[in-house]
């Protein structure tokens, strides 16, 4: 019971809870999937959909910030992804087919791997920090990509590559089935291998990783080049849920939420430590918000005070000096009871 207790999950995984109670509250039978065609539909089934795009994000911000990093361009990267696949189908001579899908996949995957690499090289070989070197990203980013859509929203007709957001695949969307496959993947090779343990030692002590014969550079260009990909991953499911590509919103402060979806599930932004499943739980926290808030009547335009509230919230529960205090408290408390006693 006290190791529940102090598991760093645990209050992440209560306010999940809660949100879904309140669903259910507010209306009951939300949380049933229903079989039609073949495929899965419902409530979970969407939080599952909607979840995809911020959860390949927040996965590669989970492994920069393990090394004491932190990736803000992966919502120009987002933008820039959509731009490139959009641009490529559209100019195609044969848009629908399976060849043009596949084209726009590898070269949207492969620019964004690309800008991945340059933000590793600022931060790795240059030594430029994290904030600064992403924020160049940030900044020219959406720029760049509406100078690929010529400053206009570039719509396409696809159904090959409007699969990719809206397709099932053994009953389940097959964007849930890329991002929490990729997050399996990643999950396995970070803590079944020496991988994740190396990661850590990098972000503890970069210095000291160094000298025990850790490639700390190369490790630290990994990680960005990956989170490159996975923005890059997230930015073609929302270009395909949409089938257009808008430079100025697609992807818009999905860098705020991959953050908040980090600091929900434990891992902390000095680096070191991190923790993959938090991560996960943190992602189905925002997005489950953003359902309750629907549910509940209230304007989606107050979903991020919301957002900023439950982080509040899991953050303080979480706080080792506030644990300590109310630790304090009670033994004060049980104290003074035994000599009233």
């Amino acid at each position: 019971m006290k190791t529940i207790l102090k598991s760093r999950l645990l209050w992440p995984l209560a306010a999940l809870a809660a949100l879904l109670l309140a669903c259910t509250i507010r209306r009951p039978g939300i949380l049933s999937v229903t079989v039609l065609d073949g495929h899965l539909f419902g409530a979970p089934i969407d939080i599952l959909r909607n979840s995809a795009p911020l959860l390949l994000v927040a996965l590669g911000m989970t492994l920069v910030i393990a090394t004491r990093g932190i990736d803000l361009s992966v919502g120009a990267t987002v933008a820039i992804a959509g731009a490139v696949s959009m641009t490529f189908i559209a100019s195609s001579p044969d848009p629908g087919s399976l060849g043009t899908t596949v084209g726009a996949i590898v070269v949207g995957l492969g620019l964004c791997l690309v800008l991945g690499v340059w933000n590793g090289f600022l931060v790795s070989a240059l030594g430029i920090q994290p904030i600064i070197a992403t924020l160049i990203l940030m900044t020219a980013g959406r720029g760049v990509a509406m100078l690929i859509t010529g400053g206009q929203i570039t719509t396409v007709n696809s159904d090959s590559f409007r699969m990719l957001a809206s397709g099932h695949w053994l009953g389940l969307p097959i964007a849930a089935l890329i991002a929490y496959g990729t997050f399996a993947v990643v999950a396995l090779l970070v803590r079944r291998t020496a991988l994740g343990m190396l990661l850590e030692s990098v972000g503890i002590n970069p210095k000291a990783s160094r000298l025990a014969g850790v490639k700390a550079k190369t490790l630290t260009w990994t990680v960005y080049a990956l989170s490159g990909l996975f923005a890059g991953l997230a930015g073609l499911i929302f270009a395909s849920n949409t089938m257009a590509a808008d430079a100025n919103n697609a992807g818009l402060f999905i860098e705020l939420d991959a953050i908040l979806a980090v600091v929900i599930g434990g891992t902390a932004l000095s680096g070191g430590k991190f923790n993959l499943s938090g991560t996960l739980v943190g992602v189905l926290v925002i997005t489950t918000l953003t359902l309750t808030v629907t549910v509940l009547g209230v304007s989606p335009l107050v979903t991020p005070l919301f957002k900023a509230i439950v982080v509040i919230a899991v953050t303080l529960l979480q706080s080792p000096t506030l644990r300590a205090r109310l630790a304090g408290l009670r033994v004060r408390r049980n104290r003074a009871q035994e000599v009233s006693a």
